[in-house]
């Protein structure tokens, strides 16, 4: 059997693991320690993205034609491949926060939804917040202003709006009698 026959599962692998990303980060993962390693795979399995050690050629190969192909000059040394298909910036924002405690890991490009980024870039796009968080903090603000109407409504009922409404009503009465005319 061939090399190249026993290497391409291997390349399809890759592919069908990138197809379809939202976004792909290389890393060089060289001097990290077992246990940083293995923390560092359980954040990432945790928040859904594939992580996976992978030689520089095959990834090549599975890049070939694609947006990722971009990646290519930067598949130097050792490199690991970090996969999201839902949340963009996930991948981005847990290597860059673990790469603050972990100096070793070094992050070294990406592509998020079809746009290359270098590691100044993706470590700006780990500052963005997730799309949960950014739908919770949409809706606490959207929620606010409905709150606040429905506290002072409640106040105004509380410190005699039923005595506002008493007298509004006699008013609203001779309102509608003015309005109609006498017989």
């Amino acid at each position: 059997m061939a090399k190249v026959e026993l290497k391409q599962p291997i390349v399809q692998a890759i592919a069908d693991d990138v197809k379809d990303a939202a976004s792909v980060v290389l890393v060089d993962y060289r001097g990290l320690t077992v246990a940083q390693d293995t923390e560092l795979r359980k954040q990432l399995r945790e928040a859904g993205i594939i992580y996976k050690v992978c030689k520089n050629t095959m990834m090549k190969r599975a890049f070939e034609g694609t947006e990722l192909a971009a990646l290519d000059e930067h598949l130097e040394g050792p490199s690991a491949i970090a996969i999201s298909k839902d949340d963009a910036t996930a991948p981005a924002r847990i290597l860059c926060k673990f790469a603050k405690d972990a100096k070793a890991l070094e992050l070294k490009a990406g592509v998020v939804e079809g746009t290359l980024y270098d590691n100044a870039a993706l470590s700006e796009l780990a500052k963005i917040p997730s799309r949960e968080e950014l739908l919770s903090k949409l809706l606490g603000s959207l929620q606010s202003p409905i709150t606040n109407l429905a506290r002072v409504l409640n106040q105004i009922a509380e410190q005699g709006g039923a005595e506002a409404c008493a007298a509004a009503a006699p008013a609203e009465e001779a309102a509608e009698a003015a309005e109609t005319p006498a017989e």
